[in-house]
């Protein structure tokens, strides 16, 4: 089995796989797994188990902060754990390596071969062509693999995150609703002595994301919750368009985010990814084994779990397009309407 990626979907995959008696091998193009960190660093409860290795587990969080356009404040029970998602991620591919899995770091594909079952991979050794039989496409958003099959690209919004020292201790996220942040929202995720602070927007309302952030980053300083220093900057892509038509296409499995199972409305991605990773190395395991209908069960058992919530934030996400840059972006009720901490939400 070939595995293109090593995030959280990648990592679980192939040690799933690895796990069950298949033979692995796992492409990244870092040469440091987890690094650089393109991530809030936020996991749900539910992922507890996979942060008990040493070094992963930064904080707990015990609430969510909702600010509204108007000013209002509201709080809603969401625990979770910060975590160190390099250590994480770094932690995923050790168990994969100690099950049998092989990794080929510093290297990316550059051409498939679907109908050959070949793959092209640039290594620093130089390129090798390797022959799979099954294959899980665990390369985000900007999927290599699904270019390679000529399918559709996923829409996708963009982020920008700094790291800043925390003033104070803070056990809640906080999440900044506003039109100021069209397509998106702004985030504060408090991590020990530092915060992730970013934002997300959708680059068809406006192309800026450093004014915005500079200024909520300004106020916090203000405020007297987070210092001035800029500890570290990074961002990327999030993908907003939902489920991807196909999951399976021949004997290609896609997971994670190059799956499009990432949330559209929140940009949660990490439980997905595991879930997704875990369900495509068993399947793709049992399919070398000899269950032909273990891939199209994948397919079916992940619609299965994430088909409503991701059609219910698609549908969401398609209503507020068709209000950002107008006077009713700046309504709190439309905001309760898209965000998953309202009840209004769920109607």
């Amino acid at each position: 089995m070939l595995v293109i990626g090593l995030g959280p979907a990648g990592g679980s995959a192939a040690a799933a796989a690895a796990k069950a008696g298949a033979s692995v091998l796992v492409v990244e193009r870092k040469n440091e797994i987890g690094i650089p960190v393109q991530c809030a660093e936020f996991i749900p409860l539910p992922l507890s188990a996979y942060a008990q290795a040493e070094g992963i587990l930064v904080q707990r969080i015990l609430a969510m902060n909702t600010m509204l356009p108007s000013g209002v404040a509201e709080q809603s029970k969401f625990a979770g754990l910060m975590i160190d998602r390099a250590a994480f991620d770094q932690a995923l591919a050790r168990e994969a390596q100690a099950h049998g899995a092989r990794l080929l770091l510093g290297s990316r594909l550059r051409r498939l071969d679907a109908e050959n079952k070949q793959a092209a991979i640039e290594t620093p050794e130089g390129e090798r062509n390797i022959c799979y039989r099954v294959l899980v496409a665990a390369d985000g958003p900007h999927s290599f693999v699904a270019a390679a099959l000529s399918l559709p690209a996923l829409e996708v919004v963009h982020t920008r995150q700094y790291t800043v020292p925390l003033e104070r201790p803070h056990t809640d996220t906080d999440i900044w609703l506003s039109d100021a942040y069209p397509g998106g929202y702004a985030w504060l995720f408090p991590k020990g002595q530092v915060a992730n602070l970013g934002l997300g927007l959708d680059k068809q309302f406006t192309d800026d994301l450093k004014v915005p952030l500079d200024r909520l980053h300004r106020q916090l300083v203000d405020e007297g919750l987070v210092g001035s220093e800029i500890l570290a900057r990074t961002g990327g892509a999030i993908p907003v368009s939902g489920m991807r038509e196909r999951l399976v296409v021949g004997n290609v499995l896609f997971v994670g985010d190059a799956a499009g199972l990432t949330h559209p409305i929140t940009g949660a991605g990490i439980a997905a990814a595991v879930v997704s990773g875990e369900c495509a190395g068993e399947a793709a395991a049992a399919w070398l084994a000899g269950d032909h209908a273990a891939l199209a069960e994948y397919e079916e058992d992940l619609r299965d779990q994430f088909g409503t919530t991701l059609a219910r934030a698609v549908a969401k996400r398609q209503w507020m397009k068709s209000l950002w840059n107008m006077r009713h972006a700046q309504d709190d009720d439309v905001h309760r309407q898209g965000w998953i901490a309202f009840p209004e939400y769920f109607v």
